[in-house]
């Protein structure tokens, strides 16, 4: 069983003094906190022990209208339109810039405690306004559009956005979605630098990472002593609360996710796959699962197939590369894939032939605002990051000016 921290009954110790109070409970518009049109609230859960934290306004079509009236006369008639391509970016990414990755703030710590991430690990609010610090330069304004969709999340819900933009007035749409990246170990690789970074692709924010290496291909002649050295680790990880300093990994999200992680990890039971590690739920209160490792998996196994955003590890052995290179294609996904090999002819020949928008090698995790990031197949289309993810925000636009006299003019 995995390491965990508990306070003898049997749930997991929650450190309560770490959660600042929550201030702002309703909407955010045209610069006032407001309740929603229809006065609905919704209840914020602590994924730590189940119980409610706060009411927050919900809002519907109609706030978002009001939101959008108000962002439309912003961008109209207020000062956006007439800044530098390069200053509107970096006024966005100036308000966080200074902050250091393992800095806990108030609103880190909330984060924390609501979405279950470990403290000090840099959140995807800090991570999105920063994104822009690279590449602001590069920015025109003149061709700046608001008109479009950009949309991280499911599979399933980018469908709906994509149907919602070609039957409303045909908006851009860029997406990234779901994965089910495969990691490839080759028996040239250091074993425990493998184990090591192989346990760390799909417990890294208890799995809920679309680029999880949840698929782990290891290279037969080294697959016995990397899997023993594997399950050692993930029995020796530590899950608890997430501002415990000496815990790695905090609680599910959520209800709804905790259920679901373990309805796959029954089905990869009912399917016959072999149980390795993990497997079962902690504590009796809270959304805490163990590292969970599956071996003696096939690739139509549904562990396999789907997305299961969780610390759940599909564990399987390989001969060749070429077995290896169609195996790890074979998925309606390719959003990421990882390679260890000190052979450099070897890891070009797979990082060409492997359908993903990006492939780390003797790394994973590895980003860089530089750095273009996005999907193929399933896992959506466009980047972000980089100079490839202004695209979605500008319309290119023809000015045609004739210069002098011209015959045909």
């Amino acid at each position: 069983m995995a390491e965990h921290h508990g306070n003898g009954n049997g749930s997991l110790k929650t450190y309560d003094d770490h959660v600042p109070e929550i201030k702002f409970t309703k909407l955010f518009i045209n610069g006032e906190f407001v309740d929603s049109v229809k006065g609905r609230t919704f209840e914020t859960i602590d994924p730590r022990n189940g119980e409610v934290t706060a009411r927050v306004a919900e809002g519907d079509e109609e706030d978002v209208d009001l939101a959008v009236k108000a962002a439309r006369q912003a961008f109209d008639h207020g000062p956006w339109p007439r800044m530098p391509g390069y200053v509107a970016p970096a006024l966005a990414a100036g308000c966080t810039m200074v902050m250091k990755p393992a800095e806990q703030t108030p609103l880190s710590a909330l984060f924390s405690a609501h979405l279950a991430k470990k403290a000090g690990v840099p959140n995807g609010v800090i991570n999105v306004v920063t994104g822009f610090g690279p590449t602001a330069g590069a920015a025109i304004s003149s061709h700046m559009d608001i008109d479009m969709v950009s949309f991280t999340g499911s599979t399933e819900v980018g469908r709906m956005v994509m149907q919602a933009a070609a039957t409303s007035n045909l908006k851009q749409v860029l997406l990234e979605l779901g994965g089910k990246s495969p990691l490839i170990v080759f028996d040239d690789a250091d074993i425990d630098t493998a184990t090591d970074l192989a346990l760390a692709c799909i417990v890294y924010n208890k799995g809920e990472v679309c680029v999880a290496g949840s698929r782990v291909y290891v290279q037969e002649a080294i697959y016995e002593v990397f899997e023993k050295k594997l399950v050692a680790k993930a029995k020796a990880w530590s899950v608890g609360d997430p501002f415990d300093p000496n815990v790695r990994q905090g609680p599910q999200v959520d209800k709804k996710q905790f259920e679901k992680i373990l309805s796959y990890i029954e089905h990869g039971k009912r399917e016959g796959a072999m149980l390795l590690t993990g497997g079962a739920p902690l504590g009796t209160k809270g959304y805490y699962i163990q590292p969970t490792i599956f071996t003696n998996v096939k690739e139509d196994n549904v562990i396999v197939k789907d997305e299961i955003f969780g610390p759940v590890m599909s564990l399987m052995k390989f001969k060749t590369v070429e077995e290896v290179i169609k195996r790890a294609n074979d998925t309606r996904y390719g959003l990421a894939a990882g390679i260890l090999t000190k052979n450099i002819d070897l890891a070009n020949t797979v990082s060409r032939s492997i359908r993903a928008g990006i492939i780390w090698i003797n790394c994973y995790f590895a980003f860089d605002n530089d750095c273009p990031y996005g999907g193929y197949k399933m896992s959506g289309f466009g980047r972000d990051f980089g100079l490839d993810a202004l695209h979605k925000y500008l319309h290119v636009k023809s000015v045609v000016t004739p210069v002098y006299n011209s015959p045909w003019l």
